[in-house]
């Protein structure tokens, strides 16, 4: 819907002279698509690598697993290192089975966890 929204500004910039508006218009939607795609990637590499410990749609079975949903958004760096070397001691590293490229298309996934019925933390 948010692609068409602003396909359809696009096109009206572009009828009323505003090229620019129009370029930057198709960048966002272009951008909101990547993030979907990413989003999808995320997921399907979550479910693959993480939700065994930390549940399906982050949704933890009452282990000691740390509730993704409640991850603050905004610690990409906190996010990356956990994955890559492990937490507490409960958490094994993860740095020699993702790629960097890996965990930058699951931290979108992550920080969508209130989309999945957990809190909005951050």
């Amino acid at each position: 819907m948010k692609i068409r929204i602003a396909l359809s500004a696009a096109a009206l910039a572009a009828i009323i002279g505003s090229s620019s508006f129009a370029e930057e218009v198709a960048r966002v939607a272009a951008s909101e698509q990547s993030e979907a795609e990413m989003v999808e990637k995320g997921k399907a590499l979550y479910a693959h690598h993480c939700s065994r410990c930390h549940g399906l749609n982050m949704v933890t079975a009452g282990t000691i697993a740390y509730d993704l949903r409640q991850f603050p958004h905004n610690d990409k760096a906190r996010f990356v290192r956990s994955v890559t070397e492990g937490k507490n001691g409960r958490m094994p590293h993860r740095g020699d089975l993702l790629k960097p490229r890996e965990i930058d298309e699951i931290w979108p996934y992550v920080t969508t966890g209130a989309a999945h019925g957990g809190p909005v933390c951050c």
